[in-house]
């Protein structure tokens, strides 16, 4: 797996556990990729502790000691010093873990930012590539205020690694017309299907920088459910409540396992040509999702889905038809992962976008649209060893008629592109 696969499934289940902590009983729904890939973007135009605060994020995998040493000795093929540099910091790691040493960030930053720009560049390649059976579209846009002077360089790297454009609104000027055409920009990359990402009154004639990432997905399953069996079953929200659903069901073979630390099945329902699959993870019904949720790491998460843990695996499969919207601010959520100084006027240093003083990262809205049905999914978006215990039930049935969280992965990539948790 490379790092960067690495970083985003990391990045991705530490975001899944705070937006589950933030709503423990609500529906979950966004796309990692699509975020990471937006703050890589503008880390292109960070430097100082803005950029440290960035980098901690968006590579969380850096805070091992086996990758960070790793790093820190390939720093050595083209930064002279390193060697001694090496012997020094290391004897000062926890002050690294506890995000106080910003030097020692900046130059493990040194060693990956062109790998991670990189990396992306060739994973919105393949998840964007024509001529498969499924439609996947990735678009970011940055809308800076007409008035700043954006850098050259960094409006050649947006589009060199990220086919992004930079526009320019007068937000000082025309703050609502600036709105609409974001609006509009998202409403056309979405299909139509997120068509007010930004609500009324949420910009002004002080925003100066407007994140937008959208990215759209439609695929057919492998095995299509019959519409003919689908039936309003009871859908169990806890011991206490539940509610009818409209439940589909087949019968067919799968890759199945069931995972014996959280007491839990795992089941993976590939789309046509088998290049996406939507992964679920369903725990037994005496167990608490939450418990699972904690339990969950993306080491976990790859050991569990390996194939000599999962067996193909004729099963019946009840699972509910359901249509997900939702829109979190990545603003509060991002300051829970250690990103501050981006957001504040006179604390963000975007020195390698522009020149202004008090540019600052104004809005960064993600919101996230997913329909899955008998035919496949619609989805679309803006903005060390582990030891597993696989054993199959005798006459396997997955029934997903209580809380559950679910996975949609691109397998060639090895990314997980959506994460959601189907509550009520």
């Amino acid at each position: 797996m490379d790092a960067l696969s690495e970083a985003n499934g990391t990045f991705a289940l530490r975001l899944l556990k705070i937006l589950c902590q933030d709503n423990p009983s609500h529906n979950v729904f966004y796309s990692p990729v699509s975020i990471s890939s937006a703050l890589a973007m503008v880390f292109l135009g960070a430097k100082g502790n803005t950029a440290a605060q960035m980098a901690q994020v968006r590579l969380p995998v850096a805070q091992e000691k086996g990758l960070a040493l790793r790093l820190l000795c390939s720093i050595t093929s083209f930064i002279p010093a390193a060697p001694e540099l090496l012997r020094r910091r290391m004897g000062e790691w926890s002050l690294v873990c506890s995000h106080t040493h910003v030097h020692f960030r900046e130059v493990l930053s040194l060693n990956t930012d062109k790998d991670i720009h990189q990396g992306f560049q060739s994973l919105l390649a393949e998840v964007n590539k024509p001529g498969v059976h499924y439609l996947l579209r990735t678009a970011n846009r940055l809308f800076g205020e007409k008035t700043c002077e954006f850098l050259s360089t960094f409006k050649e790297s947006c589009l060199q690694f990220y086919h992004a454009e930079l526009e320019q609104l007068s937000f000082a000027k025309a703050a609502e017309q600036s709105r609409k055409r974001i609006n509009t920009w998202v409403s056309k990359k979405t299909e139509g299907k997120i068509r007010e990402l930004l609500p009324g009154n949420s910009v002004d004639a002080q925003t100066r920088l407007v994140l937008v990432n959208a990215i759209y997905f439609k695929g057919r399953w492998n095995e299509q459910f019959n519409k003919t069996y689908t039936r309003e079953m009871p859908f169990k929200i806890n011991q206490k409540e539940q509610r009818p659903v409209q439940m589909m069901f087949q019968e067919a073979t799968f890759q199945l396992a069931y995972i014996e630390e959280v007491q839990a099945q795992l089941l993976e329902l590939p789309y046509m040509d088998e290049e996406l699959s939507m992964v679920i993870l369903l725990p037994d019904d005496s167990v608490d999702l939450n418990s699972v949720e904690k339990n969950l790491t993306f080491e976990k998460f790859i050991a569990w889905t390996k194939p000599d843990c999962m067996k193909s695996t004729e099963v019946e499969v009840f699972l509910p038809r359901f249509k997900l919207e939702e829109e979190y601010d990545m603003e509060s959520v991002l300051q829970h992962l250690g990103i501050l100084d981006a957001f504040q006027q006179g604390k963000a240093d975007f020195s390698a976008m522009s020149a202004e003083r008090d540019l600052c990262l104004s809005k960064f809205v993600h919101k996230s649209f997913v329909e899955v049905n008998e035919e496949g999914t619609e989805a679309t978006a803006a903005s060390a060893m582990v030891v597993v215990e696989c054993c199959m039930e005798f006459g396997p049935r997955f029934c997903a008629d209580h809380p559950f969280l679910f996975f949609i992965r691109h397998n060639k990539a090895n990314s997980i592109l959506f994460c959601g948790r189907f509550s009520s």
